[in-house]
């Protein structure tokens, strides 16, 4: 990805509206980034905004509120962006792409009105009814999915549950708010409800199952989900509420196209052009999960894994960890703030690049200590809650490097277990990608990866911001195909002759239009270092008793004391 194209060709393409505008709400971050319709490659501009989850009454939330005052900023950033680098503020685009993250609830009324304060994927009082969809439908329904968070609510009679008349995911409520359509794209959907991968739609037979066990209390899930398109398929247009909802002083013109809206873990397939069978990636943020794109169904049901899909709709198989590198950042915090009280302020990339440099030096199996990130609860390994902590015996060597390689040894532990799994399956791996801030500095977070899964790990330069990028890109898509469509007579709609034309299989546009010329840098495993994080492994998985004492034993302000409750 190239982040500085020449200011002409950047003023050429905004004003000319051959650009792609990407949005997406992560955890942590609410980031916009342009990139030039012709050359998803080239970004032009970038803007975001910080913001954080609450726990309101035992439930991690975000306010629609912030939503959109998020969205206005981190557009606004983006618009004076472009202004700055190509001296002209963007008033249309070729199209639009909104991400964020996947699973959750927000359930909506009739009249289009929230009715309990969205439900994140960080939520896991669901045990009940995932274990019960679990078992009616014979696929692993996760604690986050969508559908659980709505069967809990049918379980648990929830006064508000009479009147849900549609439920979505985040990206789906901001793309309904800014076109009017109820729509996902088929991979933020296989969050929602299970995928069947012959229609790439929900399974008709499972949609079936769940309104004989819900009548009478939902309606239908075909009324209450919205509609699942694929990569390429257009998702309505920008209206003039949405633009004015998305620019508030009226620069930007409604009618700009819309691609179907998706998960962050379908942008980080496409961030990382992980979409062929046999190649996958880890995208590592407030949570971190792994991607497998299958080349056959998976023998078994597993609890550890998520069946879900790429962008196209392709079978993918996921370990999702609700924990990956906010305690890392919390105690990067720290010691930023212990240089500056020194006298010797550093900013963070700084404090990260001589934390993780020192990590370098500590001991492969971190001296012995241990680090667990468990902020929130951690369905792989059974806890509904978490703590973090860091644990060490009497005779571990406790230094600041063996600390911190700990602590980024804790952030892979949870998805080193979830993978293993997947090896016990024998599911094959040719290529394996990764991105997010965590891999910012060069040579040590990627490094202990490939030790962790014991595989070759890639890392390209939308490493660091892949998501917002990955949004564009599909949208960028839409725009080539939709584009060939209309120049195309007879054939398939969308379709041009040439494989890598627009119109061509989403895998191979990436490949030969985006990635093409893209540089990666791998790391293979170094055999001392696989056998160190393969001994703390073990350690980490003994110290798990450590953990669950923790949760029973210490409770957390704003928690409700029965567990299972909902706001």
């Amino acid at each position: 990805m190239t982040s500085e194209p020449t200011s002409a060709r950047g003023r050429d393409a905004i004003l000319g509206a051959s650009t792609a505008l990407g949005i997406e709400l992560g955890s942590t971050r609410i980031k916009a980034c342009l990139v030039d319709g012709e050359d998803p490659s080239l970004v032009l501009a970038v803007g975001s905004r910080e913001w954080e989850n609450e726990l309101v009454n035992g439930v991690w939330t975000y306010s629609l509120e912030s939503v959109w005052s998020g969205l206005q900023a981190a557009y606004a950033a983006l618009a004076a962006d472009a202004e700055r680098r190509h001296g002209v503020r963007p008033e249309t685009f070729g199209a639009i792409g909104i991400s964020a993250m996947m699973h959750g609830y927000l359930a909506f009324d009739d009249g289009g009105e929230l009715l309990v304060p969205f439900r994140t994927w960080r939520n896991t009082t669901t045990g009940p009814a995932a274990a019960e969809l679990t078992g009616l439908f014979g696929v692993n329904i996760p604690l986050r999915w969508s559908i659980a968070h709505l069967h809990q609510a049918v379980v648990d009679a929830e006064p508000h549950v009479p009147q849900v008349r549609f439920c979505t995911t985040l990206a789906g409520y901001v793309h309904w708010r800014l076109t009017g359509r109820k729509v996902l794209g088929v991979g933020d959907a296989s969050g929602m409800f299970p995928i069947d991968p012959a229609t790439k739609g929900y399974d008709a037979e499972l949609m079936a199952r769940y309104d004989d066990l819900a009548a009478g209390r939902v309606p239908k899930l075909v009324d209450l989900l919205p509609e699942v398109l694929a990569a390429g398929q257009p998702a309505g247009e920008l209206t003039a509420d949405g633009a004015r909802l998305l620019d508030p002083t009226g620069t930007l013109k409604a009618g700009v196209p819309l691609c179907p809206p998706e998960g962050d873990a379908g942008t980080g397939m496409v961030a990382t052009g992980s979409v062929f069978p046999r190649t996958g990636n880890v995208s590592a943020g407030t949570s971190i999960f792994a991607m497998i794109v299958l080349e056959r169904p998976l023998a078994g049901v597993h609890h550890e894994l998520d069946l879900v899909a790429t962008p196209a709709g392709d079978p993918v198989a996921m370990v999702h960890c609700n924990n990956g590198a906010s305690e890392l950042a919390a105690w990067a915090g720290l010691f930023g703030r212990f240089a500056a009280a020194s006298g010797s302020p550093l900013d963070a990339d700084a404090v990260y690049g001589a934390l993780f440099a020192e990590a370098l030096a500590g001991e492969a199996d971190a001296g012995g200590l241990l680090a667990y990130n468990y902020l929130a609860g951690e369905p792989i390994t059974g806890l509904e809650q978490g703590r973090p902590l860091v644990v060490r015996t009497p005779d571990s060597r406790l230094t600041l490097a063996n600390f911190v390689r700990a602590q980024l040894y804790g952030v892979f532990g949870t998805l080193a277990l979830g993978m293993r799994v997947l090896a016990e399956e024998g599911v094959g791996m040719d290529r394996l990608f990764a991105h997010g801030g965590v891999f910012r500095t060069a040579g040590v977070a990627q490094r202990f990866l490939a030790a962790a899964l014991d595989a070759p790990v890639s890392v390209a330069e939308t490493a660091s911001e892949g998501g917002a990028w990955g949004i564009a890109v599909l949208a960028a898509y839409l725009r080539a195909v939709q584009g060939a469509g209309r120049a195309g007579a007879g054939g398939r709609s969308g379709a041009t002759d040439g494989a890598g034309l627009p119109g061509a299989d989403l895998g191979i546009w990436l490949s030969e239009r985006v990635f093409g010329g893209s540089p990666f840098e791998t790391a293979d495993p170094r055999p001392e270092d696989v056998a160190g994080f393969a001994a703390y492994l073990e350690r980490y998985r003994a110290g798990l008793a450590v953990e669950r004492a923790a949760v029973d034993a210490i409770g957390v302000k704003g928690a409700n004391a029965r567990k299972g409750a909902t706001a």
